[in-house]
């Protein structure tokens, strides 16, 4: 947490509560300006690049399977065209290790930038929501006077305009969402078929609808302030050394007005010239020159506002930048320090150990066990007999026609039938018989291979024990 020299210290009461309730508890509406300037560009840029990504990976295909589908209720997996099954849960058990290890590495270095730039919730209320309300009531001074006044023709047409477009864009979202749960074609179905037909998808759609509404329309800067555990968790990763927005109050202390033709630094006055701008655009309410504080979300829009004011007045930008705490004291800029480099090099190894089990996973997936409860028959032929069970997984889009083929040449398999079908993204379990001549049997265990031929091919080779009499 980065803190002010002694002589500058304010009162640290702001830390016993939140910026948006007051002393009774009672919500503090905020009504943040409207942030101009590169970061905010460069954000929009960013939030509407993965906007588009997150509106049109349901209705992409990648042979003939949905980008991304994530179908709980079915345990069916897409990632990128693969279809992924409860086989596979070691890559999602995986995965979530590596998101966690990555949300704390990534904490550590560069702070909560995530939140300000990437976050679904950040991204929709103030690059969506938000600018639909600039659009309608006007930037934050005219909203304010909006709230405050009675009820006339105007504001009843202002108000219900953006409530009605604050729904039909929940409405949006909730049927992206369950693209996403149920699969771009169900949804579709269930949007066209009759109503009594998918009646409890429908109530689905409401659901979400309402909730992303409350969301976005109501709790909207109470989601990152009391409701999401990484705002809370940020506490207790970030150090001296991490990256966040911060006001340089060595730089900016003592804050004063400024004054036409004064000679701020023989007056013993700071950078900061108490515009308050930095606070007027802050979406959470928070005053950043208090130091680093729960509710930032690196949204640099205090930057924007800050180096906008600082050009203005003829003062060098960046009095509220990324920088770390260590950064202010020392002077210093960011630096590629070793502990930076290691922890960066460790995401990436981590991102691509979990890349290559992704892309090397097999299509299939076999298992060829004896069937329990049996042991081994001797046949009229002298034969030795086993019964196995084989569990086959088909993961690819294609139907395969499958036969299974004994490596050892005097062996026998004997089916039901000698062929049996394969359905895409689905598994069958068969029993079969493997015999093999007595002499075979090498005391009492032989590792056997069996070859799994789909559509003429082999899709591939699976090892099991035959057991027999011990010789």
């Amino acid at each position: 947490m980065i803190e002010k020299e002694d002589e500058f210290r304010d009162e640290e009461g702001f830390r016993d509560r939140i910026s948006t309730v007051n002393e009774k508890g009672k919500r503090v509406w905020v009504f943040p300006k409207k942030p101009v300037g590169p970061y905010y560009n460069k954000r929009k840029i960013v939030s509407y690049l993965l906007l588009a990504f997150l509106f049109t990976a349901p209705w992409i295909k990648i042979g003939g399977h949905q980008l991304l589908l994530f179908n709980l209720l079915e345990r069916k997996f897409i990632l990128f065209g693969k279809v992924f099954w409860p086989q596979d849960m070691y890559l999602f058990a995986l995965s979530i290790i590596v998101g966690i290890v990555f949300v704390i590495l990534f904490t550590i270095i560069y702070g909560r930038f995530f939140c300000g730039w990437v976050c679904p919730q950040t991204i929709f209320m103030e690059m969506v929501f938000r600018r639909i309300e600039y659009w309608i009531e006007g930037d934050w001074t005219h909203q304010k006077k909006l709230k405050d006044a009675p009820w006339s023709k105007e504001k009843i047409f202002k108000k219900t305009s953006k409530h009605l477009i604050f729904w039909l864009i929940s409405f949006l979202i909730a049927n992206t969402f369950l693209a996403y749960i149920i699969g771009s074609e169900q949804l579709l179905k269930i949007q066209t078929d009759p109503v009594g037909k998918h009646f409890g998808g429908l109530i689905a759609i409401v659901i979400f609808t309402t909730v992303f509404y409350l969301v976005f329309a109501k709790l909207r800067e109470q989601v990152c302030t009391t409701i999401c555990p990484y705002g809370r968790l940020q506490g207790v990763l970030l150090d001296p050394n991490s990256m966040v927005v911060a006001y340089d109050h060595k730089r900016g202390e003592g804050r004063a007005k400024i004054k036409k033709g004064e000679d701020r630094v023989a007056a013993g006055k700071g950078d900061c010239i108490d515009c308050g701008h930095c606070v007027h655009v802050c979406p959470t309410g928070i005053d950043i020159r208090n130091g680093t504080q729960l509710e930032c979300i690196n949204c640099t829009a205090c930057m924007d506002a800050c180096d906008n004011i600082m050009d203005s007045v003829g003062m060098e930008k960046g009095l509220i930048r990324f920088v770390s705490e260590n950064g202010i004291k020392n002077r210093t800029p960011f630096q590629w320090t070793r502990r930076v480099k290691s922890y960066t090099v460790l995401l990436g190894a981590m991102f691509t150990i979990l890349l290559v089990l992704l892309i090397t996973r097999k299509d299939f997936e076999t298992t060829i066990i004896r069937q329990r409860g049996t042991t081994y028959q001797l046949t009229n032929d002298g034969m030795v007999s086993n019964i196995f069970e084989i569990n086959l997984t088909n993961k690819t889009s294609k139907d395969y026609v499958v036969t299974l083929k004994l490596d050892d040449p005097d062996g026998e398999i004997e089916m039901v039938v000698d062929k049996f079908k394969l359905k895409k993204e689905f598994y069958l379990k068969e029993r079969f018989i493997i015999k093999l001549p007595m002499e075979k049997i090498d005391h009492g265990k032989t590792i056997l291979h069996v070859q799994i031929i789909g559509n003429g091919e082999v899709i591939e080779t699976v090892k099991t024990k035959f057991i027999g009499p011990m010789l």
